[in-house]
């Protein structure tokens, strides 16, 4: 993916800063006044030299040594789109329809790929109403794009893993979204593709011994609800905490069963750190094409950079600082019936974080990646991970609740300042910009520009 800038960095930002103080980048001269040439100052063209994409590999992750390996790559590109590893869907809204995948009751219908949709950017196009994901249940967030994935530092809206391939384990092991277990996952790659994980990984325990491993089906997997007098909950199967199945198991055996889920989520780690937005129309501009941005995209880029305040929190080549921030955000309903109220973020993401067994400081990791802080702080209450805005022009809502419908309420938001009668834990950081009409048209038509072509057809479809 690599590419050689047209002109260098300092070139690129000379060349456009003379252009801006000559001319105003604009190219008509003249312009009316609703259209007017953009314009700017030394300090927004330096900060925005500084947004240049960057193509070069993600950062090693020392907590998994398949992270960059080949064959770990295309054995995590067919897991990613395998059903296989989920259990029965639980939620009475998957009637079969279109946007759901399956009908209640239904087992192995839930993959990586129904809530990362790779036509749609890795994010959720799929599910009713494009806002939070239906798989197994309803999610209570919104399911962010895996493009750019590989940079950032903690992971979740809330930071409550650490690495991408705890992180997938989360989610099989979650009834709102595969409703498996790592028993059942570690069971069905022995079933489905032993010979791939032992090429990578060495030799797999028998995990066909019904006498030391219970055998569980899609059908039997994972977890059922069931009615109680003190209300609704769920028995499970498979996993710490059952009780029964995963419990049950000798401590070596939970080990090694552990050990074949944990290195399934490091292959799919090695396929999604290939997943990149690539460079738009906005980095051809920053490497001197002057014609590659129309003056309100310009107009905006001197905004982002300038009077609307975006950098610190959207700075950097990913445009994302990939850290936790407070916006004031009081939730809303979504998909009909879904409110995410009172929801801490990252004050309570990453304490769970910090006592994780499966955190990359724990026994199953290859080593820590270092990310997590010694404690959560008050600074955290209320708080969710920035967001990039690489490639997320096409999204089909925003915010963590997936409350927003477009970027131009997304930016509407930001500008009165957020949300100041509450609602929401913490202490928003947000106050008013007062932007004109034209200038919030500006900022949305900047990051229009941000669109890169994404990854290669090869990684969008099963291998």
């Amino acid at each position: 993916m690599a590419r050689e800038p047209n002109v260098g960095a300092t070139g690129a930002t000379g060349a456009l800063l003379i252009a801006a103080l000559v001319c105003g980048c604009g190219g008509g001269g003249g312009a009316a006044t609703d259209d007017p040439d953009p314009s700017f100052t030394p300090d927004e063209m330096s900060a925005l030299a500084g947004l240049r994409y960057d193509d070069g590999p993600p950062p090693a992750d020392p907590s998994n040594r398949v992270a960059d390996d080949p064959g770990a790559q295309l054995f995590g590109q067919r897991l990613f789109f395998d059903p296989a590893f989920s259990g029965r869907l639980l939620e009475g809204d998957n009637d079969g329809t279109s946007g759901t995948l399956g009908q209640r009751g239904d087992a192995g219908k839930v993959s990586c790929s129904g809530c990362h949709v790779p036509t749609g950017g890795f994010v959720d196009i799929r599910s009713p109403h494009r806002q939070v994901s239906l798989a197994a249940q309803w999610t209570m967030r919104r399911t962010p794009t895996l493009l750019e994935v590989a940079f950032a530092p903690l992971y979740n809206w809330d930071g409550r893993r650490d690495a991408i391939w705890n992180q997938a384990l989360g989610v099989m092991e979650s009834n709102r979204e595969f409703n498996g277990g790592r028993l059942f996952v570690a069971e069905q790659l022995f079933r489905l593709h032993r010979s791939e994980y032992e090429a990578l990984f060495g030799a797999m325990p028998p995990l066909d011994d019904a006498s030391r491993f219970p055998a569980l089906t899609p059908d039997s997997a994972g977890c059922v609800e069931v009615a109680t007098q003190q209300g609704s909950t769920f028995v499970c199967r498979g996993q710490p905490g059952d009780g029964a199945d995963y419990d049950g198991l000798a401590p070596a055996d939970q080990t090694l069963v552990t050990t074949v889920a944990v290195n399934a989520t490091k292959a799919l780690e090695a396929f999604v750190r290939q997943l990149r937005c690539g460079s738009g129309r906005f980095d051809q501009w920053l490497d001197g094409d002057t014609t590659a941005l129309d003056r309100s995209e310009q107009r905006g880029a001197a905004l982002f950079a300038g009077k609307a305040g975006c950098l610190p929190c959207h700075g950097g080549p990913r445009l994302t600082d990939g850290a936790f921030h407070n916006v004031g955000l009081s939730p809303a309903t979504v998909a009909v019936a879904i409110e995410d109220t009172d929801d801490r973020g990252a004050a309570a993401g990453v304490a769970l974080a910090l006592t994780d067994p499966m955190s990359t400081a724990g026994v199953f990791s290859d080593g820590d990646r270092g990310q997590l802080p010694v404690s959560p702080g008050p600074a955290l209450e209320g708080a969710f991970r920035t967001p990039t805005l690489r490639c997320t022009a096409s999204h089909p809502s925003f915010m963590h609740t997936a409350q927003l419908a477009t970027l131009d309420q997304v930016v509407t938001f930001f500008d009165r300042g957020g949300d100041p009668a509450g609602g929401y834990p913490g202490t928003s950081e947000l106050h008013a910009l007062g932007l004109s009409d034209r200038e919030r048209a500006d900022l949305v038509a900047f990051m229009g520009a941000l669109v890169g072509p994404g990854p290669g057809a090869d990684l969008l479809v099963a291998p």
